[in-house]
């Protein structure tokens, strides 16, 4: 195998994160978008969790199966002696450590199980409507996180410190999603709407811009860089 292959669903935050950080580190690699809940999907012979993404890549000649999102994670900084995206400042790699954490557990947890489950799920599962009282649950939590972040970024400049980070990739994974539902209104959270904006100019956030979920169109401002 002499190309990476990314095996990986367009709206899942860490695919999208894999997707980002493969990018940003300038890996080239071919994409192969699955669908993790059906029974013939090929992850499932890959990785015993049957989650994406699972990266297919080869190292000293021998082909190397890196599965979800932790592990691309550090394949990628384990690739260089410099550090990636993961700062050399220790206050700064344990933050950026406590960050990705709270992404990987509460708010997927407080937020994607709820919203994505409704708006996403359910759709591509034929689980029938959304429900009123689990979207309006899930957008109180989402409110609770973005303050939260709303408060870092008003005194750094990434989400872990002076530097982008796991953390800032990671972030922006679960809220581009998020933002292709329309689910977060930008003008209550002027500081990070100026780092979501930082993000999306660079390079490796364009392919995610062109993806494309069923039957619900992206929001207005979903594409624009400068929104």
């Amino acid at each position: 195998m002499s190309v990476s292959v990314l095996f990986h669903f367009a709206f899942d935050p860490a695919s999208r994160a894999a997707r980002l950080a493969l990018g940003e580190a300038k890996v080239a690699f071919e994409e192969n978008a699955v669908k993790p809940w059906e029974p013939d999907c090929p992850v499932a012979t890959l990785n015993p969790s049957g989650m994406t993404p699972v990266l297919q890549t080869t190292a000293n000649s021998r082909v190397l199966t890196v599965c979800e999102q932790t592990a691309i994670l550090g394949w990628l900084e384990d690739r260089t002696k410099d550090a990636f995206l993961m700062p050399s400042d220790p206050f700064e790699r344990a933050e950026t450590r406590r960050l990705v954490s709270w992404f990987d557990r509460r708010f997927t947890d407080e937020v994607d199980a709820v919203l994505l489950h409704e708006r996403m799920e359910k759709p591509l599962l034929r689980l029938g409507p959304p429900e009123a009282r689990a979207l309006r649950a899930g957008r109180e939590a989402l409110k609770h996180h973005l303050v939260m972040m709303e408060a870092l970024l008003g005194e750094r400049d990434w989400l872990a410190g002076r530097r982008m980070s796991q953390a800032d990739i990671v972030a922006a994974a679960h809220l581009s999603v998020l933002d292709y539902f329309s689910e977060i209104g930008w003008a209550n959270y002027p500081a990070l709407k100026t780092w979501y904006m930082k993000l999306k100019s660079r390079p490796c956030f364009r392919t995610l811009l062109s993806d494309r979920f069923p039957g619900v169109a992206p929001a207005g401002h979903y594409t624009d860089l400068d929104f």
